[in-house]
């Protein structure tokens, strides 16, 4: 019997982790992180019998421990703390939404938990501090978005060295057949109709403007360590292609499967091994075609941006991911239009001074200094 720790229970990824793990059956949960969603969350205790709990709101914690005395309660960001440093040898799955998630992943390291990551801003703001530790503990590391699942599966043991390329798709959001003066007037509705995946709220958006993938970018690099010229993305509408290696062969290996976050949710939790899936397979006689488009850096400028701050590094790539966590906050409450979006992640980044190897305290400060303008600008 496995031990799980799940961070972001009852979110999108939370919510199709545990969907998996009831088909595993092999699996414990021991502790997980929940928001705001009470209702939810007592599904879970009641269901799972986790030992320890970590919520939002204090008020929220402290109703729940007399509710239910046996299993224990924190709050805050210090009870995702707690949460992540709970027992040692765990696996520890991180399906927080944000650089929220950066801190519990350094503590889950160093408890020696076995990492899996849904948290792209996890390595996209501290990737070299991630890493580095993830070595010296000797802690594996495995991702959870689907490319760079694909990425991990199509390298398949060859040395990084015999690797010319990686390619991620994109699905190109829900915005991907609109020229950018068509963007002008989008709502916070169109944008959450995303044609192919099912996803949470943010992640929805960051897809549109193409975020999403400029954080894969940095992601993979790091994941992978291959400079950014050896990164490429391309348009893939139909998300069956999750993503390609070109080798020094000029051979290609892909990972296909149908779009469903559950495929690589079971592959982190069961890795190295595949074991039998309970959704739907490929069916290669009703597929009927697999499109491949190049990916515009003029219609998607937050991706090439993701490009020039992660050759950079340093706090640019927390800065870049924290102005755009707060701008997307924005749109979401109708506080900003889509576009003003990539205006204002420009603006944090261009108005800053790079900042070399910065620390975790420095790095989480800027954001939290990014984030606090932002707010006090666009927020009245």
């Amino acid at each position: 019997m496995k031990n799980l720790i799940l961070m972001g229970a009852t979110g999108s990824i939370g919510t199709q982790v545990l969907n998996v793990i009831d088909s595993l059956g092999d699996i414990r949960l021991l502790a997980m992180s929940v928001g705001r969603n009470i209702l939810r969350c007592e599904e879970i205790i009641l269901k799972y019998h986790p030992i320890l709990v970590s919520i939002e709101r204090e008020e929220d914690a402290n109703f729940l421990q007399t509710k239910y005395p046996l299993v224990n309660f924190v709050w805050g960001e210090q009870g995702l703390n707690e949460v992540a440093s709970f027992k040692e040898g765990c696996i520890f799955l991180n399906a927080l939404v944000g650089m929220i998630g950066l801190k519990p992943t350094i503590l889950a390291i160093k408890k020696r938990h076995t990492i899996l990551l849904a948290n792209k801003e996890t390595l996209v703001v501290g990737g070299e501090l991630v890493m580095k530790l993830a070595k010296k503990m000797e802690v594996s590391l495995i991702p959870i978005d689907s490319e760079h699942s694909a990425i991990m599966q199509c390298l398949n043991q060859h040395p990084i060295e015999e690797v010319k390329n990686i390619i991620i798709t994109a699905s190109g959001g829900s915005f991907r057949h609109l020229t950018r003066d068509a963007l002008k007037n989008v709502t916070v509705e169109d944008a959450l109709k995303h044609p192919n995946w099912s996803m949470g709220h943010k992640i929805t958006i960051d897809s549109a403007t193409m975020v999403n993938k400029g954080l894969e970018v940095i992601e993979a690099h790091h994941l992978f360590a291959l400079p950014y010229d050896k990164i490429s993305t391309i348009l893939h509408p139909e998300s069956i292609v999750h993503s390609m290696v070109e080798y020094q062969d000029h051979s290609v290996m892909a990972q296909l499967a149908q779009a469903d976050m559950r495929i690589p949710i079971q592959y982190a939790l069961t890795y190295p091994h595949k074991y039998p899936f309970k959704g739907s397979p490929l069916d290669f006689n009703t597929l009927k075609q697999l499109t491949f488009l190049p990916l515009s850096l003029e219609r998607f400028p937050c991706l090439k941006l993701a490009y020039e701050v992660g050759v950079k590094g340093g706090i640019l790539p927390a800065v870049y991911n924290a102005s755009n966590e707060t701008a997307v906050e924005l749109f979401l409450h109708h506080k900003i239009t889509f576009l003003q979006i990539e205006d204002i992640i420009f603006e944090a980044v261009l108005s800053t001074s790079n900042q070399e190897n910065p620390s975790l305290e420095e790095l989480l400060d800027v954001s939290k200094r990014i984030k606090k303008q932002i707010l006090n600008r666009y927020s009245h």
